[in-house]
């Protein structure tokens, strides 16, 4: 595979990773909520995982082209970001400044990393429309393996990108609550406004 393809990709990727989104608030929420970012930030890499075999198998194209089928993944990622957005609202994240969080939670934020992220219809659509315009039929690298290497540099960048800034708002934040919880608020309403214009924008126009 070419490596300017991949290069050029990877350019228009990071833009679009850099753009606060759904990613950016659950990342900022978890990193106040764990001692570490790696659970969420995990989570959110194998969600991407889970779409590029998606789209690498060519389910994304029979999504994206079934109305019936795409209005119905919009519905469940759309009632998956507001579950978890109201949640964020209503218990708001803050640092634990003794660095002490009960067992387990870092495999639930782990789970709903993959659900915030594989779950989005806007990912699998931008996957779906995206990825296929830095491939080339003619390639000696099958298409499949192509996508896989596309996805893979996707998921590279999310991770460096998310871990350092979830790992920078929790430094930045810890010893003060009060401006964590706002930003934990702010996070959720954010998540819950995305799911809420993803239903509306599927079920009304």
């Amino acid at each position: 595979m070419a490596t300017g393809s991949v290069l050029a990709f990877w350019s228009v990727a990071f833009l679009l990773i850099a753009v606060p989104g759904a990613d950016w608030a659950f990342t900022i929420s978890a990193g106040l909520r764990g001692r570490s970012v790696l659970p969420a930030v995990g989570g959110l890499v194998t969600g991407y995982a889970v779409v590029t075999a998606v789209v690498a198998a060519g389910v994304g194209a029979l999504v994206a082209g079934s109305p019936v089928l795409l209005t119905g993944l919009t519905i469940v990622g759309g009632a998956y970001l507001m579950w978890h957005g109201v949640t964020a609202v209503m218990r708001p994240a803050a640092p634990d400044p003794q660095g002490a969080r009960p067992e387990g939670t870092e495999w639930r934020i782990f789970l709903r990393g993959i659900g915030v992220s594989g779950l989005n219809p806007k990912g699998l659509l931008i996957f779906v429309a995206l990825l296929p315009q830095f491939t080339d039929p003619d390639d000696r690298w099958p298409v499949a393996g192509q996508i896989g290497v596309l996805g893979a540099t996707f998921m590279a960048t999310c991770a460096l990108f998310y871990l350092t800034l979830g790992t920078f708002a929790r430094g930045a934040l810890q010893g003060r609550p009060a401006a964590a919880r706002s930003i934990g608020r702010l996070s959720g309403t954010a998540m819950a406004g995305l799911g809420a214009w993803l239903l509306i924008d599927r079920l009304f126009f």
